[in-house]
């Protein structure tokens, strides 16, 4: 079996490491803007004001177009909040900001109990108010059963789970079911 000599395998594995720093460093980038966006930008770089204003127009409602066939799609920050808010829980890979750069990323949210089970092992399944449904996946027991009506703060935890603490009480680890 071939081995290599620490003399060799220091610089390879520098080496490794820095290739693999761009590619990580790709993923960081800002998404690129439709082509659409970036036209309708181009129109302030026109000196003439009615070759500016008919610019406008046009790249307006070539826009206007993309719009009502569905080829582009607006949000607002609010509207994105709610939606990552909303998806809090499930694994997506990254979207290219779709719903906003990583500085508005969810990392914990509070909701309300709607509805409490206990499956054969004793692990709970707690629907929300919000409709999403959480499984734990731990053996931790708690102390008092969780009721409908109280509050959970759910945070990320590590390799896909998520830890719950309800009414500030003892921390269960779950997983987002739906």
């Amino acid at each position: 079996m071939l081995q290599l000599s620490s003399r060799f395998a220091a610089p390879l594995v520098i080496l490794a490491c820095t290739l693999s720093v761009p590619a990580a460093a790709k993923d960081k980038l800002p998404s690129a803007r439709p082509a659409q966006i970036q036209e309708l930008y181009a129109c302030r770089d026109i000196a003439d004001a009615s070759a500016r204003l008919a610019c406008f127009d046009r790249e307006v409602g070539e826009l206007a177009t993309a719009d009502q066939a569905r080829e582009i799609t607006f949000t607002d920050r609010e509207t994105a909040k709610k939606a990552r808010r909303g998806l809090f829980g499930f694994a997506f890979p990254k979207l290219g900001g779709i719903f906003g750069g990583d500085e508005d990323e969810v990392k914990e949210i509070e909701t309300t109990i709607r509805s409490v089970s206990m499956d054969q092992s004793g692990k709970y399944t707690l629907a929300m108010e919000d409709e999403a449904v959480w499984v734990q996946i731990d053996t931790t027991r708690l102390p008092r059963q969780p009721k409908p009506g109280q509050k959970v703060k759910i945070k990320v935890a590590t390799m896909g789970s998520y830890f719950a603490t309800i009414d500030g009480g003892r921390t269960i680890r779950m997983k987002r079911d739906r």
